[in-house]
């Protein structure tokens, strides 16, 4: 059966999520492995209200930050999604792995 290994990244740094988005495609690439993506969402721009206490009540003016996400595919290559995982990724890129399993064409459960 084959895998597909599914990555979402989500930033407020654009720098830094194009490059490690960048790099990663080239090394799942170099490896031999296929590669879909990168595919980019819209930049979502968010507000954080802030409070002076730990209650709800007297405010800061709100905290506004612009958050950016870029999505990859692996296909088919446990070796290299499993590399992909085990890595170390910087602390302002959130990762979110998803991992399927396809199967093939008239594969039937018995």
């Amino acid at each position: 059966m084959a895998f597909v290994t599914k990555l979402s990244f989500q930033s407020g740094d654009r720098e830094v999520l194009e490059s490690l988005v960048t790099d990663l495609k080239r090394m799942v690439e170099r490896k031999g492995a296929e590669c879909k993506g990168p595919h980019s969402s819209p930049p979502e721009r968010l507000t954080v209200p802030q409070y002076r206490t730990l209650q709800p009540g007297e405010q800061f003016d709100s905290w506004e930050y612009t958050s950016y996400s870029r999505r990859l595919e692996i296909h088919g290559s446990d070796d290299v999604a499993g590399r992909v995982g085990h890595m170390d990724f910087p602390d302002s890129v959130h990762v979110e792995i998803e991992v399927d399993r396809k199967k093939p064409l008239g594969y039937r459960n018995e």
